[in-house]
């Protein structure tokens, strides 16, 4: 009877395995939290790659197409406007005396962060270093197909900011994931989901 009445009056609880299971379970939720796994997190980066290297390499087309040899067109009156250069040289305009130092340069960004996507098991480094990888593609192709040749190749640049270097959407995904990489290494977070504090 007292068995029966300690059964009856004592609420339900876990043993001690119920218990450590249900913690390493919320604890294995806790790490995997921004965390893809496997194919999903190379899937992220390569998404947000591919959409940044398709809104670059669509909106050149149709620079070239409507803006090349036409007088620029106000998009927020004199503060900001939309004008097509070739930019032989980096981001913004700099270096345009080391166009095929600046074009092996993009190439190698490129491996690495592939090379990199295999240790990767955090969401917004996925989304960071696709941002990079898109632009980088995005500019590196102008480098190898237009003119003045391979690999020496100007880029378009449209966007004109008034007081501010021309520039174009691969340029803006870089500097978007390069801020978004500084953010995350001040937070401590690692490419691998890892969190340090230092």
């Amino acid at each position: 009877m007292a068995e029966a009445e300690r059964i009856i009056g004592t609420p339900d609880t876990p043993d001690a395995d119920g218990e450590e299971q249900e913690r390493a379970g919320t604890e294995e939720t806790v790490a995997g939290a921004g965390r893809p796994r496997g194919k999903r997190r190379i899937a992220v980066l390569f998404t947000v790659a591919v959409f940044a290297y398709a809104l670059d390499l669509i909106s050149k087309m149709i620079v070239v197409a409507r803006l090349e040899h036409h007088e620029p067109v106000e998009v927020v009156g004199e503060w900001l406007r939309f004008e097509a250069i070739r930019n032989a040289g980096a981001a913004f305009g700099f270096g345009e005396a080391f166009t095929v130092i600046f074009t092996v340069i993009a190439a190698s960004v490129i491996v690495v962060i592939i090379r990199l996507a295999r240790k990767l098991y955090s969401l917004p480094w996925a989304i960071a270093l696709g941002l990079l990888l898109g632009g980088a593609l995005g500019n590196l192709t102008d480098r190898i197909f237009r003119s003045p040749g391979v690999f020496e190749g100007a880029v378009v640049d449209f966007i004109a900011p008034k007081g501010f270097a021309v520039f174009n959407l691969a340029d803006s995904a870089i500097v978007c994931g390069g801020i978004l990489i500084v953010l995350l290494s001040f937070r401590g977070l690692d490419p691998d989901g890892t969190v340090h504090k230092d």
